[in-house]
C-alpha cells in the first residue's frame, strides 16, 4: 500500500460528469489499496469569474486590504470544487472528506495573491487515512500567522499538490491536467511537438521557470527540494484504465539522469509572452546602480528575469530588464515616483510586445555551439535578439512577440525536435 497524491487542474473539474469521473478514477486507485489524498482545482474559469467581479467593484488603488479580500474571495472556488469531489467520492462508495487550506493547516507567509508555503501540519490528514478516507484539500491556498487566509498565485494548486506530497513523504504525485504529458514545445504552436516519457528535474524547472504552463515553477521547487517523485498525466483518459497501464503514463520527472539523457542536447523549447521590457536610459555609471534600481522593485514584491547592463559611455549607462506584464505599470510608476529623482537617470522606457524563447537541454552542459547555432536559426529567419540570459543548461532570448510562433517552430526544427527520440 502507497500513499498517493492526486491533483486535478480546473479543466478536469469543469462540470459535474467531469468530477465524477474524478472520483471514478480516484476510488479506483483507493480499492487497489492506495491512501489516498486529492488536490483540485476550482472548476475552470470559476477563478476568472470571481476575480472579474472584484475587479468591478475594485478600489482605484490597491492595498494590502485589498489584497486580503481577493483572497478571501478566490479561495472559495477550490473550497466548492473540494467538497462537490467530496460527496461525489461518497456517491462511489468511499469514505471521503474534504479541508479547506486553513483546516489542514496550510501555513503561509502574508504575501497576499502570492504567498509562500511555510510548513503543513499533517496530523489530521494521517488520522483521516488511517481510519481508510479519502482526503480532500483545496489547492491553491493556505493561512498565515494571523488566520488570514491566503492564495499562492496563479497554478497554485499544483504547489499545494507537491507541498502536501512532500509533507505526507508520498510515494508519488500524479498531476493530471489536460495534456497527457511533458512536450518538447506547446502542440498548439507546433504540431509536431513530441511527449517526453521522462524529463530531469533540472530541465523541468527550467522549462517551468521559462513559460512552460504545464507545471508551475514553485511545485517543481518543491519536488527538488523535497525529491517527490512527480508525474503528468491526463485526466482524460478513461477513469477505467488499468491502473498499471496509467501508473506509467504522462511524462516522469526525474532525478536520476541516465545515458540515454546525454544524447539529446536540447530537449525542450519554452516561451513565455506575460514579459516586457523596462530600459533605465543615462544612469550614472558607478557601484551600487543595480541595486539601486532593482532593490526598490524587489522590495515591492515584483520578480525580475533577464537583466542586462550596457557598456559606459561618458561617464552614464543604460540598465534594462525584464518583469511579468502585469508588473509592468507598477514598476514604471515606482521607477519614475522613487528611483528617477534619486539617479538622475535621463528617461525611462518600456516595451511591452516583446516574449521570450529558450531552449532547454541538460546535454548542453557537453556539446558547445549550441548558442551559436540558436542565434545563427533566428538570424536565417529575420529575427532580431533584443535580450540575451543563459545558464548551464538554457540559453533564453527576448524578441519581438510577433516573431514568437516562427522562432519556436525553426528552432523545434532546428534541433531534431520533431524527430523520435533515439
Amino acid at each position: 500500500m502507497a500513499l498517493i497524491v492526486h491533483k486535478y487542474g480546473g479543466t478536469s473539474m469543469g462540470s459535474t460528469e467531469r468530477i465524477k469521473n474524478v472520483a471514478k478514477r480516484v476510488a479506483k486507485w483507493a480499492r487497489a489499496g492506495h491512501q489516498m489524498i486529492v488536490v483540485p482545482s476550482a472548476m475552470s474559469g470559476e477563478t476568472n469569474r470571481l476575480l472579474g467581479l472584484a475587479k468591478e467593484l475594485a478600489p482605484s488603488k490597491s492595498s494590502e486590504a485589498h489584497g486580503r479580500e481577493l483572497d478571501m474571495l478566490a479561495s472559495t472556488g477550490e473550497q466548492a470544487s473540494s467538497a462537490l469531489l467530496a460527496i461525489a467520492l461518497q456517491a462511489e462508495g468511499m469514505e471521503a472528506v474534504s479541508y479547506a487550506g486553513w483546516q489542514v493547516s496550510v501555513r503561509t507567509d502574508n504575501s497576499y495573491t502570492k504567498a509562500r508555503i511555510e510548513s503543513i501540519d499533517d496530523e489530521r490528514v494521517r488520522a483521516d487515512l488511517d481510519a481508510g478516507k479519502v482526503v480532500v484539500i483545496t489547492g491553491f491556498q493556505g493561512v498565515d500567522d494571523s488566520g488570514n487566509i491566503t492564495t499562492l498565485g496563479r497554478g497554485g494548486s499544483d504547489t499545494s499538490a507537491v507541498a502536501i506530497a512532500a509533507a505526507m513523504k508520498a510515494h508519488e504525485c500524479l498531476i493530471y491536467t489536460d495534456v497527457d504529458g511533458v512536450y518538447t514545445t506547446d502542440p498548439r504552436v507546433e504540431p509536431d511537438a513530441r511527449r517526453l516519457s521522462t524529463v530531469s528535474f533540472e530541465e523541468m524547472l527550467e522549462m517551468a521557470s521559462l513559460g512552460s504552463k504545464v507545471l508551475q515553477i514553485r511545485s517543481v521547487e518543491f519536488a527538488g527540494k523535497y525529491k517527490v517523485p512527480l508525474r503528468v498525466l491526463s485526466s482524460f483518459t478513461p477513469w477505467d484504465i488499468d491502473i498499471n497501464e496509467e501508473a506509467k503514463s504522462g511524462t516522469l520527472i526525474t532525478f536520476e539522469e541516465d545515458e540515454n539523457m546525454e544524447q539529446a542536447v536540447v530537449s525542450g523549447i519554452a516561451f513565455n509572452r506575460d514579459e516586457a521590457k523596462i530600459s533605465v536610459l543615462g544612469v550614472p555609471d558607478k557601484p551600487g546602480i543595480a541595486y539601486h534600481i532593482l532593490g526598490a522593485v524587489a522590495d515591492a514584491n515584483i520578480e525580475v528575469d533577464v537583466i542586462i547592463q550596457n557598456l559606459s559611455k561618458d561617464g552614464r549607462t543604460d540598465f534594462s530588464f525584464t518583469v511579468h506584464r502585469n508588473e509592468y505599470a507598477k514598476t514604471v510608476d515606482l521607477l519614475r515616483s522613487k528611483v528617477m529623482p534619486s539617479l538622475g537617470a535621463t528617461e525611462i522606457v518600456g516595451d511591452t510586445k516583446i516574449c521570450k524563447v529558450s531552449i532547454v537541454g541538460i546535454g548542453m552542459r557537453s556539446h558547445v555551439g549550441v548558442a551559436s547555432k540558436m542565434f545563427r536559426v533566428l538570424s536565417e529567419e529575420g529575427i532580431n535578439i533584443q535580450m540575451i540570459s543563459t545558464s548551464e543548461i538554457k540559453t533564453s532570448v527576448v524578441i519581438d512577440e510577433k516573431y514568437m510562433e516562427l522562432a519556436v517552430r525553426a528552432l523545434h526544427k532546428a534541433f531534431d525536435l520533431d524527430q523520435p527520440a533515439a
